[in-house]
């Protein structure tokens, strides 16, 4: 097979054979002697029409066949005629002044596009006096002499467009005048444009002013090119004046530029002068920074980044080291990141680039959860009232505050809390002495408070008991030895080490001077060497491995045998107008019999003594008196009565007996 090529050519100015050149089809090879296949020959005035159609040998009509409707197409549509060349723009017959400048300028078209050339006595121009600058795809020349010379350059110079349909020609005249013999309207320059530079986009506007008669017509030309502002979309204008105007200037706008005057007289071009269009050149910054954002598990969110320079920056989004912007729709200026479905924290990159460098910014997307517990908590320090501890935070995204809970390991404690804390060392302060605790910590964050971490256990550091050992009793076993019970202090603070039992037969003496008995290990003692029948005053504390605790109360016990030890627990209830309770603990001696009870009702009152057995007594005093009262055991065998147990002053109020409690 081999191809069809179909040809048409016109010639309608020969009025010879016309032909059209189209797309090639295949057909069936064809002897040499054979018309070429798919040739069509049209004569003036004859029109082609399907009838005519190129025919082709046997072989080639299932080609041509299907194509049939394709084919007429491209014969009476698709085929482009081509066409000699014709002016589009003829040069103008000029008067020049000696020494100054002319241009000419010849443009042309056709199909192809013609190729324009200026000849002088039908030779190409060559001279260093005279310049050829083309334009257009060399459809359009500018021929341009300067300075003009007289006579030499006096001629008819001649515009030749040429392309393989053919060739067409036109002249001008180049006539020039010395400069003393100009004729009065000869076009003057009066002011011509000046050295400007302009920031790019701003405008620029080259001056021009010049007088003649006729007023002259002023047009510009830039690098030896003419303008022609009407091509600019309005951005180039030629004012009233004669100045041009250029607005939103562009780097294309830079070049030298004329100001040329032109009457019937001639025509006078005035000195060039150069416009500079500035280039500001700003490496990139970022204008609008992108943001950090929380968003919810498999949420969304639109990050936004904007740079700005000179030249504008290319912007682009990256993941790691991957390109989340494709290459070529990487946008100018500003880049939004539009993200869906999210549910990893991660960082993103913002890029922008330009000639004058590259600049990054990254935005953290952190998905938000309740934060993972902190690691174990480490104590670091004790002391009797705080725990030092610190902890590991165990999450990798930032938390508000951690959270300390802590409680006593006895049982029914509840949890104490501490909150805000925003550091991973704290000191929990205000615990009990010589206490185990029971400590965790959990974090903080927007969604939330975090699971616990894993407890630890800490014991604070002991400190003197803050209590007195308490219920303090006496027996008296021998004329000169007595035995002393007690109970541990509410508040040991630690691990008693031991008790102190302080004795004397004069209280008013110092402390320091009383007998001391020390006891390890027990909660009774035996104290001897005592005188009988006198009345000692006791007080007991006990002491840790830090100090001592603080003293009871005393108590008086008289050394004689059968007589009751001193009440215990003697101490004022209820208080009426009329009564006051009194209570006591009973002795489990069985040989009390009764008990006195002693009082005053004012302080300057005599004092009233009352006596009753072990169950009950009922007694009153006036309204709102006051009283001081003490109490007696009396002995089974009526040997005497034991020591006093005094209180201080008391008011009472309500209607109440006094009652001993009861004894089991």
């Amino acid at each position: 097979m081999e191809a069809l090529r179909t040809t048409f050519r016109f010639r309608p100015e020969t009025g010879g054979e016309r032909k059209v050149e189209c797309q090639d089809l295949l057909c069936e090879p064809r002897p040499p002697s054979s018309p070429p296949c798919g040739a069509l020959a049209l004569r003036p005035g004859q029109r082609s029409s399907p009838s005519m159609l190129p025919s082709c040998r046997l072989p080639c009509l299932p080609v041509l066949l299907p194509l049939a409707a394709l084919l007429l197409s491209l014969l009476l549509t698709g085929c482009s005629a081509i066409s000699p060349p014709r002016f589009t723009k003829v040069p103008l017959d000029q008067i020049g002044v000696s020494g100054g400048v002319v241009s000419f300028v010849c443009q042309a078209t056709g199909d192809p596009k013609p190729r324009v050339s200026w000849n002088k006595k039908g030779k190409k121009v060559n001279s260093q006096r005279i310049e050829t600058i083309e334009f257009d795809e060399a459809a359009g020349a500018v021929l341009r002499i300067q300075p003009l010379r007289a006579p030499r350059d006096e001629n008819i110079y001649e515009c030749v467009a040429e392309n393989i349909e053919g060739e067409v020609t036109v002249n001008a005249k180049l006539s020039i005048i010395r400069e003393d013999l100009l004729p009065l309207g000869f076009p003057n320059i009066d002011m011509g444009p000046q050295l400007k530079v302009v920031e790019r986009t701003r405008t620029a506007t080259m001056l021009c002013a010049a007088s003649g008669n006729p007023d002259p017509e002023i047009t510009w030309y830039k690098d030896f090119l003419p303008i022609d502002p009407s091509a600019s979309n309005g951005r180039i204008k030629q004012l009233r004046s004669g100045a041009l105007q250029i607005e939103n200037s562009e780097e294309t706008d830079q070049g030298k530029y004329e100001c040329v005057a032109s009457n019937v007289e001639g025509v006078r071009y005035s000195s060039p002068a150069n416009l500079y269009v500035r280039v500001r050149r700003v490496p990139p910054r970022f204008s609008i920074m992108p943001t950090n954002h929380e968003i919810m598990p498999g949420g969304s969110v639109n990050i936004t980044c904007v740079a700005v320079g000179s030249p504008m920056p290319y912007v682009k989004w990256m993941l790691n080291s991957e390109d989340l912007t494709p290459e070529d729709e990487m946008p100018v200026g500003r880049n939004v990141l539009e993200l869906t479905g999210v549910h990893e924290s991660a960082n993103y990159t913002c890029v922008a680039m330009s000639s004058l460098g590259i600049i990054e910014a990254v935005a953290q997307i952190i998905v938000k959860s309740l934060p993972r517990p902190p690691g174990t908590p480490v104590v670091t320090e004790t002391t009797p009232t705080s725990v030092t501890i610190t902890w590991d935070s165990g999450n990798p995204d930032p938390v508000t505050y951690y959270i300390i809970q802590y409680r006593a390991t006895t049982p029914f404690s509840k949890f104490e809390t501490r909150d805000s804390i925003t550091t991973t060392r704290y000191s929990i302060g205000g615990l009990y002495p010589n206490t185990e605790y029971e400590i965790r910590v959990s974090a903080f964050n927007t969604i939330g408070q975090g699971p616990p971490s894993e407890p630890v256990v800490a014991r604070t550091g002991e400190q003197a008991p803050a209590s007195p050992p308490r219920n303090i009793n006496t027996r008296i076993i021998s004329q000169n030895t007595m035995v002393v019970r007690w109970s541990e202090p509410e508040e040991p603070n630690g691990q008693v080490k031991g008790y102190r039992i302080y004795y004397t037969m004069d209280p008013n003496q110092p402390m320091g001077q009383w007998q001391v008995h020390n006891v390890q290990d027990s909660l009774l003692t035996t104290i001897g060497s005592l005188t009988s029948s006198e009345t000692y005053t006791l007080r007991v504390l006990a002491f840790t491995s830090v100090g001592d605790g603080p003293f009871s109360d005393p108590i008086q016990v008289k050394v004689m045998q059968d007589v009751p030890t001193q009440p215990a627990k003697f101490q004022v209830g209820a208080v009426s107008d009329t009564s006051i309770e009194l209570t006591w603990e009973p002795d489990q001696d069985k040989s009390i019999v009764s008990y006195d009870l002693r009082y005053r009702e004012s302080k300057l009152g005599n004092p009233v003594s009352k006596t009753f057995p072990p169950l009950i007594c009922l007694c009153g005093g006036g309204p709102k008196s006051e009283h001081g009262v003490s109490l007696l055991a009396g002995g089974r065998f009526q040997e005497g009565f034991g020591s006093l147990h005094q209180r201080n002053p008391t008011n009472h109020r309500a209607s109440q007996a006094f009652r001993p409690p009861s004894r089991n």
